[in-house]
């Protein structure tokens, strides 16, 4: 009997004890789960961008330093074209150019690139020599064009990280206006196309930017056509309706005036006076959806009438273009542009501002681009069909500028590491 109750009584106890015990528990802070450590060479990088064809290295060599991860890539390619009526040129001061030729053997890429793109403090700077080649306009040799351009650091800025929302940058950077990046491994089509024509490309100045769920967001104060004078006014503002829809609006005024004939004529090539001194806006929309990407957009330049600094009449452009590009399998795909331009004005006007092909010209492109890549190996082939009409006497194709169209055949292969 004694020894039952003696049981119950510590049967009593020890559940009691426990009731104290978790209650005590309860009261006791509970200490989360430490946050794993950030991944190391897993930042979302500054650049370069890349089209939908040839795809930027999904595993870009990087290694750790004190001051955060540092990533290195590039791209070496080369490129073979013929085309028709080879345009007329003007060779600048001081730079080795050689003629717009029928055809020609070159280098396309030979270049690299450095990045920190974690933490406060980032940055980029991308190296080397680098052909652009643009419908309806004269091709150069690499090394002139690298020179008469962007010189061999085409890209070098700092970026600092205010918090999730903003940041700040400046330096020397791909501009915010257009739908086309500058280089040709960045690109759907091997070509530049004639809206490009119309855009400022690399930009010295300083931006800031702002990003939150669907929207993002950029305005600039930069030296426009890398004139080096810093009046030009930019902005960028994106929507990302969904994983399919992305709507874009960009553009940008030159604030200032400069007579940019009244420098070296070597700088002719990155800086037209007309293009330095006008405005321009753009507006795109762009469906992805597996296989398949399109993205339409308008464009408008205007430069309005200044004597003083060799602009003797307004000019507009108004434009618009659509490109596209269809992976039949993961190296594969097929890409393509449409374009039209036109320029204000009559054919008859004896006084005006060239903007295109004369007073009241126009033009439109046709672009076919199969590419087929193999990991960081691409090749490609591209025939591109340019025609003009109402062109101003001597400001067509061909050496006496008469010519009113012109194709192009291009080979291009390398690799992007």
């Amino acid at each position: 009997m004694r020894s039952g109750r003696i049981s119950s009584i510590l049967t009593a106890l020890g559940t009691a004890a426990l009731v104290t015990g978790s209650a005590a528990a309860a009261d006791l802070p509970v200490r989360a789960a430490p946050a794993p450590a950030p991944e190391a060479c897993k930042a979302t990088l500054l650049g370069p961008s890349f089209g939908p064809t040839i795809k930027a290295n999904p595993d870009p060599f990087c290694f750790p330093t004190p001051v955060g991860d540092i990533y290195v890539g590039g791209a070496l390619s080369g490129y073979a074209y013929t085309q028709s009526s080879p345009t007329p040129f003007v060779t600048p001061v001081g730079v080795p150019f050689s003629s717009d030729r029928g055809d020609r053997i070159d280098f396309t890429n030979l270049q690299a690139w450095i990045q920190k793109a974690d933490g406060p403090f980032q940055f980029f700077v991308q190296a080397g020599a680098y052909s652009i080649p643009g419908l309806g306009l004269p091709i150069y040799n690499t090394f002139a064009q690298t020179d008469a351009l962007f010189t061999p650091l085409p890209i070098a800025y700092g970026k600092f990280v205010i918090n999730d929302l903003f940041s700040v940058q400046g330096g020397r950077m791909p501009t915010l206006i257009g739908s086309e990046a500058p280089f040709t491994f960045q690109n759907i089509n091997i070509s530049r196309g004639l809206l490009f024509n119309q855009e400022n490309v690399i930009n010295q100045g300083v931006q800031v930017n702002f990003a939150d769920g669907p929207w993002s967001a950029s305005v600039a104060g930069t030296d426009g056509f890398f004139s080096g004078e810093i009046t030009w006014f930019t902005g960028a503002v994106t929507y990302k309706l969904d994983d399919n829809n992305t709507f874009g609006v960009n553009g940008g005024l030159n604030l200032g005036r400069q007579n940019t004939t009244l420098r070296s004529l070597r700088y002719q090539f990155a800086t037209p006076n007309a293009l330095q001194n006008s405005g321009i806006f753009s507006a795109n929309y762009t469906y992805s959806n597996g296989p398949l990407t399109i993205t339409p957009y308008f464009q408008f330049t205007n430069v309005e009438r200044d004597p003083g600094i060799g602009i003797l009449a307004t000019a507009s452009t108004y434009s618009g273009a659509v490109l596209a590009a269809y992976s039949f399998t993961d190296n594969f795909s097929l890409g393509g542009r449409f374009e039209y331009i036109a320029q204000s004005g009559r054919p008859t006007d004896l006084v005006f501002t060239n903007l295109l092909y004369g007073p009241g010209s126009s033009a439109l492109s046709i672009t076919v681009t199969p590419t087929f890549t193999y990991d960081r190996f691409f090749l490609r082939g591209e025939y591109a069909h340019v025609a003009i009409f109402d062109s101003a006497a001597g400001f067509g194709f061909g050496r006496a500028g008469t010519r009113t169209a012109q194709d192009r055949f291009l080979l291009e292969t390398g690799i992007t590491f």
